[in-house]
């Protein structure tokens, strides 16, 4: 028997056009209850040859947890009109590839963007540790910036405006930006200064 046929597998990607979706595709996704991302409309994606545009597309990433075979995913996509069936080896790589986030010499989507269900956490799966300290570098020029001496205001700010910054001040960014902004206000109102 050829092992291929039988082989099984828990992550699985796909691509949805739009113009060849049903409406509802992403109520459709939502209905299996099943982990999944949905990456931003990559609408500004190019061939690399000729740069063209690419057409519209959504990526699709599905992650069961039971191995599921080929076939029973090839129905669940075409359900809701994906296109192909991908066997995802590795989660983060793939969830960073719906925004390119390891691909500078692609356009960037915005990570906020992609849309989550049935409890998938996309930050947590895709964060790395150069991730933080790149949004700790911005959250400290961002300070410098705009004259930021209170952790309250930086703490209000990002919950209003860039919730990647909140979820690094409520999971393990909140001392050192503490000890940043309590630095900062003495080396900018100390007396001694000259």
């Amino acid at each position: 028997m050829d092992k291929k046929v039988d082989a099984r597998y828990r992550n699985f990607g796909t691509v949805v056009y739009p113009d060849s979706a049903p409406e509802d595709w992403m109520e459709i996704v939502s209905s299996y209850h099943v982990p999944a991302f949905i990456s931003p409309i990559h609408d500004s994606d190019l061939n690399p040859v000729g740069n063209e545009h690419k057409k519209d597309h959504y990526h699709v990433m599905f992650m069961y947890e039971g191995k599921k075979s080929r076939s029973q995913i090839e129905e669940v996509f075409s359900s809701f009109g994906g296109h192909g069936c991908e066997v995802i080896n590795s989660i983060r790589g793939y969830a960073r590839y719906l925004c390119h986030l390891d691909n500078p010499e692609k356009h960037q989507y915005n990570p906020e963007d992609v849309k989550a269900f049935a409890g998938a956490d996309y930050h947590g799966i895709c964060s790395l540790a150069i991730d933080k300290y790149n949004t700790i570098g911005e959250m400290m020029d961002f300070c410098i910036l705009n004259q930021i001496y209170s952790f309250s205001s930086l703490s209000r700010y990002a919950k209003e405006y860039r919730f990647d910054w909140f979820r690094i001040l409520c999971d393990n960014g909140a001392f050192f930006m503490k000890e940043f902004i309590k630095s900062y206000y003495w080396e900018n109102t100390s007396e001694d200064k000259q």
